[in-house]
């Protein structure tokens, strides 16, 4: 039996849910980030992802001007400096120094990683899709990234609720 529901209230049922950190830079080298529910993987050769942002979005502009990211798995002990990229703007804070991120030098790409993550991927966009009031940005994976200490993925597990899986 199914019920006819909204869909806000569909998307509700879509808990766990995976969380990246994506960095940007601008062209005077200012670097970003942005916390975002909507990444995946698109391509196993050549390796691609793809993360959704919306047009508004500081991180939007940056990646129109530098066509290159960083998608980023926060680690289980990052909650705090997760929220504050996905609730503040870099247009107006340094979120590396407000979130106490450690900023790390790509080998690749201009953004840089941040060295508390699981996991780092350096990314060029390839592509690009509008989709209503959100971009598509595809890009290839050119370097990754794990880190040497042991922790578990951050996962937004609905309720306002947030912890490892």
């Amino acid at each position: 039996m199914q019920e006819q529901v909204s869909v806000s209230r569909a998307w509700e049922k879509k808990f766990p849910e995976h969380i990246v950190m994506v960095t940007t830079i601008s062209a005077a080298g200012k670097p970003n980030i942005i916390t975002l529910g909507w990444a995946m993987p698109t391509s196993g050769s050549p390796p691609m992802c793809a993360v959704s942002i919306g047009l508004p979005r500081y991180s939007h502009d940056l990646l129109e001007e530098v066509p290159e990211f960083v998608l980023a798995f926060p680690a289980e002990d990052m909650e705090e400096a997760m929220l504050f990229c996905g609730t503040k703007s870099g247009r107006d804070v340094d979120k590396f120094a407000e979130a106490g991120l450690t900023a790390i030098p790509g080998v690749a790409v201009r953004p840089p990683l941040i060295g508390e993550a699981v996991t780092n991927m350096e990314c060029r966009v390839s592509s690009t899709h509008r989709t209503g009031d959100h971009t598509i940005f595809v890009g290839e994976i050119v370097a990754a990234h794990h880190s040497t200490r042991s922790a578990r993925r951050l996962y937004n597990l609905g309720d306002r609720g947030f912890g490892p899986l």
